[in-house]
Parts: C-alpha cells; structure tokens; sequence
C-alpha cells in the first residue's frame, strides 16, 4: 500500500469516527474529551402546537448552551448531546415523552419544557424515576404545590415577579404615596398569582383596593372591564395581562378616556418593542409604563451574560434586545446542571438532587437557591420602564439606568 492510500484512509477513518462521536461540536473539540460517550439529556419541547414559538425559543437556548458547555470540554469530559421529543403543547404527549426519555431511551438527564401546564404535567412522571428535573419555565404556584424533592426551577416565581413594584410604592414618602389601587388580570396560571401576591403586599401598605377583576382566558372584548376599572378612579393600576393582545387593549382604552393614573404597569405587553409601543401610536404614548422583569436583560452583568448574548447574536443574528425569555431560562437551566455535576462529580440523580438542595448557583437570571419546593428562593425582580423611548431598568436601584418617573405624565 502506497503513502497516499494509506493517509487517505487514516483521513477517512479520522473523519467518520468524528462525525460518529460528535454531531454536537467540532472536530476540533473532540480531543477535549475524556470520553467519547455523549451524556444524553432528554427534553420534551414544544416545536407545534400553542407553544410553539417559545418551544422554539426553549430548544435554542438549550442548544446554545450545549455548544457552550462542549467548548468547555463537555460534562465529566464527555460531549453533552440533547434528545429532544416535540410535544405538540399538551400535557398528554409532555408526560409520555418523559416517560420515553428515561425508561425508553435510558438518557442520563431530564430538563425542563416550556410552560407552567407542561411543567405541572411532566413533573410526577420525572418523580416517578426519580431524575433530577431541573427547568425554567414553569414558576407558578401549582408548579410547586405537590412539594416534589426533585423539581427545581432555576427562574423567579411567579409571585415575586411584580414585588419591585410594590417596593418602589411602598418607598415612595407619605405625600407622594397612592391612596387607592385597581387590578385587573387574566385567569392565567402565570398572571393571576402575581396579582394577588402583590395585593396582600399593598392591602398591608395602606393601599386600598377599589377594583379586582379576574377576566376568563378567552377574552377577547376588554372595554367592558377597562370601562368598570376607569369608573373606579384608582390612583395605580396593576394589569395581569399575559401579552400584547389584552395590554395594548387595555392602554388604548386608557388613552382614549384620558386616564391618567399616577402608575401604570402589565405584566407582559410593554416589553415587547414596536408590536406594544405602534398600536399605542409610537413611543410618545408609552412614555411612564412599567413592566416587571424576571431577572436578565442584555446588558446585566450576570455570570456568563457578555458570551451568551455574543453567541445567540452569532448563531440566529438580530439584536440582543430580540432574545426570548425563554431561551435565557433554558440557557440557566443549562448552567445549573453543569455546575452541579461538576460540584458532585456525578451523573447520578440521587446524588445530583442531594447537591441541588445543599449549594448555591450561578446563571444568565442570577443567583440560584432552591427552597425544598423546588422554587427560587434568592431570585430577584428587575422593574422596567418606558422612558424617552426606551424601556430602561428603574429598580432596584442598584441597577437602575434612571430613577423611575412618578407620576405617570398624560397621553400626548
């Protein structure tokens, strides 16, 4: 055998065992690994169905986490490779996928889907095995209610989303202080225990509720709901809204009759950019708007924040300000794991739970302690705000990129 046909087939062999191990990384990176065998995670994603959009936006932060922590050299030395199984948004197919993916597919690791439901109807089958199951984007009060040792949501539940709220309210001196306060919310999972979290909070503070209304999720006509919450003359107005649908409706109605309470915040609608902000009639009319934050934005110097926000950009282009939540939330899901593998030195699920419950650790949304529910219980709330056209950190003030503006001015 001539050198030129032996080289050729060292090349051939070279390159079909890099594909074969890798698929996840480089060929570059291989030689990182201790072991070639991957360490298999398995994630139930919503790719169709309601979801579908934040599925998608879930299976990327995974993915850019798993490029990430490979370029590191993969966990306990071997490349880290995700099994995905799409959902279709049901809590019917998220529960039998869960089921595929450890007593079918024998993978070494759960993580999280998207979705307070999903979250809710995985979680007995992952305790069912006793996996650690670790995810970001379910964080309302059910998600938690059956008390399970192995869940753990590395995100900021859900009743302390609107608390920098109420916090700034509550610091505001005696003469400036509201009197009265309206709320309105969708049934949600997610909105509704914000609102009567915060309740409790400003009830207690001497802010007396004038107006609760709890609209059905189907809703679709708000005016007669904006209608009854004007008549009630509140001095703040806190909406449970679940998007740009009931928040820009809300704000329009707002905007017509001219009220002008001294504060307005949603807790979601206005931080989605022009599709909140254009209906409403440009930035003129946003001026003074709050909404609540889970803990990232592009420039919070939060660990690896700076490389994440560089590769996302590298790999699906836009503009930082377009990451979805949820990517940031699997991306933390993803940081959690690998730190307590790494500070256990195992793949073992019992070890691996015994370790989430005893450290502290470290992601894009910030510090993570779990409490024996499983929640979050070091995560704090970020209050944005928009102000000269831009929606900016007012709170706390330690991050704050301006002090927040209070009153709220009129509609032009």
């Amino acid at each position: 055998m001539n050198k030129k046909t032996l080289y050729a087939k060292k090349y051939l062999i070279g390159l079909i065992t890099c594909m074969s191990i890798i698929g996840l990384v480089g060929c570059s990176q291989s030689a990182s690994f201790q072991n070639t065998t991957p360490v298999k995670i398995g994630v139930s994603v919503s790719t169709s169905g309601d979801f579908a959009a934040d599925g998608k936006a879930l299976e990327q932060g995974y993915q850019l986490w798993e490029e990430a922590v490979n370029g590191r050299g993969g966990l306990l030395g071997r490349p880290v490779q995700f099994d995905f199984m799409n959902d279709n948004s049901t809590p019917e197919q998220v529960a039998a996928n869960y089921h595929k993916l450890i007593s079918v597919n024998h993978d070494d690791l759960v993580a999280g889907p998207f979705s307070t439901s999903l979250t809710i109807a995985a979680s007995p089958v992952v305790k069912q095995s006793n996996y650690a199951f670790v995810e970001g984007a379910g964080v309302a009060p059910k998600v938690f209610a059956a008390k399970y040792d192995n869940l753990f949501s590395v995100s900021l539940p859900a009743t302390n989303y609107l608390k920098s709220f109420v916090y700034y309210i509550l610091s505001l001196p005696q003469s400036l202080r509201p009197k009265t306060v309206a709320y309105a919310s969708n049934d949600d999972f997610f909105t509704q225990p914000q609102i009567d979290s915060v309740r409790t909070l400003l009830d207690q503070g001497g802010v007396q509720s004038v107006f609760y209304d709890i609209y059905p999720a189907a809703t679709t006509n708000y005016t007669p709901i904006a209608q009854k919450l004007v008549q009630a003359h509140p001095d703040i107005v806190i909406l449970g809204t679940d998007g740009q649908q009931d928040s820009v409706a809300f704000m329009k109605y707002f905007k017509q009759k001219k009220f002008n309470p001294s504060a307005i915040i949603a807790t979601a609608g206005p931080d989605q950019g022009t599709q909140f902000t254009k209906p409403l009639g440009g930035n003129q009319s946003v001026e003074g708007i709050f909404v609540p934050n889970g803990g990232w934005f592009p420039t919070v110097n939060n660990y690896q924040n700076s490389q994440f926000v560089k590769d996302y950009l590298a790999k699906y282009g836009g503009a930082a300000t377009d990451i979805s939540a949820d990517t940031v939330e699997a991306y933390s899901v993803g940081q959690v794991i690998e730190q307590a593998v790494t500070k256990a030195h195992s793949l073992d699920n019992t070890k691996l739970i015994e370790e989430l419950h005893a450290d502290i650790f470290n992601t894009l949304q910030g510090a993570v302690k779990f409490a024996s529910d499983g929640q979050n219980s070091v995560a704090a709330a970020f209050l944005f705000q928009w102000q000269n056209g831009k929606l900016i950190v007012v709170f706390p003030s330690s991050s704050a990129a301006a002090n927040p503006e209070f009153p709220k001015k009129t509609w032009p």
